[in-house]
Formats: structure tokens, C-alpha cells, sequence
């Protein structure tokens, strides 16, 4: 466990002061009925470095972009924080290696799982401001989180993920989407909602997130990606 410890906190470029708090973020709660030693999923992490991190891009956007409007700083921000970017992020150091799942969540590819992957990112967040506070978990997110606002900024396309699936199925097939909760699950306090993205009476893709706006986000991507590889 240590040797695993230690090679995640290389690979991230920072180094616990108490290493509960790493090891309490990496346990997705598929895990807890397979090890009795672990009483608490990460999802409280999660739900702490999601908003620690919707401060960082918020701060750093305000000073860099400081012409945008806050429509553009908005959508630019819901590019960066969104599942599949931090899902990316998390790959480029391997994360899902680490993350304590279940048997049945590995053998479905759950280290590959965009959701589990960015849940799992969050969580780290958390840690680390708990770990060694807001100056720290800055630094953390600089390095980890820059090269995105460098990447989608010189885009020039500000626009968040529902939107630019929206404009693709317009143009397409002319219809609007329609986002509808297909299921929530869990406790009331660590809620997952899956929703559904429509065109019509057709489901073209789902997806999942701690509230209704990341599964949607996470739907509309993979949307995007179904209509885009039909051309």
C-alpha cells in the first residue's frame, strides 16, 4: 500500500502531510462491501473538491480573460471542469491504477470510466485542500489544470458541452434535445442522477454525475461523439 501511495503522490506532484486523506479519496464506494476496513466512500471529497475546484477555474478565468463577458467565462469554465476533461487529466497520471473499486466495477472497465475517473479527481481536490489548504490545492490545480485553460481558450469556442450538441443536432436533424432523469440512486446526501439526451422520442446516449447538470453534460458528450462519427 505505502509503495502504491507513494508512486501516485509522485505521479501528481504532491506529497500528503496526512496520507488518510489520499487514501480516503480513492475509495469509490463500489468498494466498501468488499473491504470491511473501509467505512466511508469518497463521494464528501468529491463533493468538496468539486466546489474548490469551480473557485480555482473561477479565479484564474477572472483574471486572465478580463474582456470576457460572464456568458463567456461561464461556458469556458463548463469546458475545463466537465467529466470528460477531467477525465482526461486523470489518465495523464494514470489515476484509475489507484482507485479502490470492486471486483464487479473493475471487470466493467471501471478504471477506464469517465465518471469514476473524474469523481475520483474531485475527490483528490479535496484531499488536498484539506490536506494543506487553498494555497496548496492552487498549486495542485495550476499544474494539473493549465495546460486546459491554455487548450480550450485557444479554441476560441467558448461553449459548453449541451450547447455545442445542441447546435450539432439543429444542423443535422433539426430538432432541439431534450435532457430527461432516467434514474437516481444513493443516499440523499451523495445523490447520482443518470440522465437521458433525446432527439424526438430517440435516446441517443446517457450519462451519469453527482447532480443533474454533470450527467447531462456527461450525456451530451457522448452524444456528440455518436452524431459526429455518423459523418
Amino acid at each position: 500500500m505505502k509503495q502504491l501511495f507513494d508512486e501516485i503522490q509522485q505521479l501528481i506532484g504532491y506529497k500528503f502531510t496526512n496520507i488518510d486523506h489520499l487514501n480516503q479519496a480513492l475509495i469509490h464506494r463500489s468498494s466498501l462491501n468488499e473491504h470491511k476496513e473501509f467505512t466511508e466512500s469518497n463521494e464528501r471529497y468529491e463533493f468538496l473538491g468539486d466546489a474548490v475546484l469551480e473557485l480555482w477555474v473561477s479565479d484564474r478565468l477572472f483574471n486572465l480573460f478580463k474582456k470576457f463577458d460572464e456568458g463567456k467565462l461561464t461556458n469556458l469554465r463548463a469546458l475545463i471542469v466537465c467529466t470528460d476533461n477531467l477525465a482526461k487529466v486523470s489518465l495523464g497520471f494514470n489515476l484509475g491504477k489507484f482507485i479502490f473499486l470492486s471486483h464487479g466495477e473493475e471487470n466493467h472497465n471501471g478504471r477506464q470510466n469517465n465518471s469514476i475517473l473524474a469523481d475520483t479527481f474531485e475527490a483528490i481536490i479535496g484531499a488536498v485542500y484539506l490536506d494543506g489548504g487553498v494555497n496548496s490545492v492552487f498549486k495542485f490545480l495550476d499544474l494539473h489544470l493549465t495546460s486546459s485553460i491554455t487548450q480550450f481558450s485557444a479554441q476560441k469556442i467558448y461553449k459548453d458541452p449541451k450547447s455545442i450538441f445542441q447546435e450539432i443536432a439543429q444542423s443535422q436533424q433539426g430538432i432541439t434535445p431534450q435532457y430527461k432523469t432516467i434514474s437516481e440512486f444513493g443516499p440523499d446526501h451523495q445523490k447520482k442522477f443518470e440522465v437521458g439526451v433525446y432527439l424526438g422520442d430517440k435516446l441517443i446516449a446517457k450519462g451519469e454525475g453527482n447532480s443533474k447538470q454533470k450527467a447531462q453534460e456527461a450525456a451530451s458528450l457522448i452524444a456528440t461523439k455518436i452524431l459526429n462519427n455518423k459523418n
